[in-house]
């Protein structure tokens, strides 16, 4: 058996050649193709306006900075996710205050974020940055109501979980960053996830005002727009009027991002699929707690299982050539954190999850034999 990753990327004929076609144009950044991929994202997600950016990462940095975090300005976020979703607000001069995850489905446990709001001065708490663990969308609704209480926006993070939804109260379905209910919201493009561009990001919210800041600040902060120029001194003359970045996507990774998103759609009932076969196969194992059964609106980024001997696990599957993997180590326990204060203890259900937790192989081109054979390398072990 060849190895079998826990995530891959899937380039087609398809996409290659929309991305030579691009490379042979007059363009390869700041052209056509980032507005055309914009246009098809924020329709496929159902919002107003969309920001293309060059990573994940950069996609939060730029919120923060939209929303005006600042000195001594406290986010609240979740322990159990990649280590950007609170770096944004260390960036942007912020305090990262975490909060504890639900067991049941892995995302911010939303009565732990109520009792950090009580117990909090009034004001310092600025927002609260809640994730789309591995595909699962946040009930955003009822985050709403709890920040609209407190003063506070929100971000989604919603790498994970592009096409993903969550059903609100009154019956309709809301996709994962349609900005109906947070400020902005932000996804990734890295390999593994539903959409590939080898690295890129985006934005998407529903207002205009942020959406205009983002813009200005992903290009340095400079306008050429003679609308918003305070002098202009003819055709050549731009103006930098904020301190911004350089996180531009290039126009043959956004031409890559368009190609996999007409396709995107298919790889996420792909996912579900998968999911399923692994949630049916795993019932009956008394040693291994599956993803919550069936979950309308999951996007499956990730397929997590858990159990005790989760380090014997992890061997004995890449003696087999199955790389699964651990997401995530709790961010409040890294180095750079605890230094903070923040130690082993603070966030109990968070690192009892870590302690448990692996990825299987998770992505549309997962062949239906590498599944059986890693589910029967799982029961195998189990039965030790």
């Amino acid at each position: 058996m060849n190895p079998i990753p826990y995530g891959r990327q899937n380039i087609t004929q398809e996409d290659i050649e929309a991305v030579v076609d691009v490379l042979k144009s007059d363009y390869l950044t700041q052209g056509p193709k980032i507005a055309e991929f914009e246009k098809a994202f924020a329709e496929y997600i159902g919002c107003k306006y969309a920001v293309a950016v060059s990573n994940g990462t950069a996609a939060l940095h730029l919120c923060t900075l939209a929303l005006g975090v600042g000195n001594g300005h406290k986010v609240i976020t979740t322990p159990i996710t990649f280590a950007a979703s609170a770096n944004c607000i260390r960036y942007a001069g912020g305090e990262v205050v975490f909060a504890d995850i639900d067991p049941k489905t892995y995302l911010l446990d939303i009565s732990k974020v109520e009792e950090v709001l009580k117990s909090s001065p009034k004001g310092t708490i600025k927002g609260i940055i809640p994730v789309d663990f591995a595909g699962r969308a946040v009930n955003l609704e009822a985050f709403r109501k709890l920040a609209d209480q407190y003063g506070c926006w929100i971000i989604e993070d919603a790498c994970h979980a592009p096409g993903g939804y969550f059903i609100d109260s009154k019956g309709q379905k809301q996709n994962c960053g349609n900005g109906n209910y947070a400020e902005l919201a932000i996804f990734s493009f890295h390999p593994v996830k539903h959409i590939a561009c080898g690295e890129g990001g985006m934005i998407t919210t529903n207002d205009e005002k942020l959406y205009q800041k983002l813009l200005l600040l992903r290009t340095h902060g400079i306008t050429k727009d003679p609308k918003l120029l305070q002098e202009n001194h003819g055709g050549w003359y731009y103006e930098m009027q904020e301190l911004g970045f350089n996180y531009r996507l290039t126009d043959f990774q956004a031409a890559l991002g368009i190609s996999q998103l007409k396709r995107a759609d298919d790889g996420l009932k792909r996912r579900r699929e998968i999911a399923m076969v692994y949630e049916k196969a795993f019932t009956e194992i008394p040693d291994i707690k599956g993803q919550s059964g069936f979950v309308e609106g999951h996007g499956y980024h990730l397929y997590i299982i858990e159990t005790e001997k989760r380090k014997g696990l992890y061997d004995f599957l890449r003696e087999y050539n199955i790389f699964s993997q651990v997401h995530y180590i709790p961010v409040h326990l890294m180095p750079y954190y605890k230094q903070y204060g923040w130690k082993k203890g603070d966030m109990p259900i968070a690192e009892k999850y870590y302690e448990r937790c692996l990825s299987l192989p998770m992505y549309p081109t997962l062949k239906e034999d590498e599944q059986e054979f890693t589910i029967k390398c799982v029961i195998d072990f189990c039965k030790k």
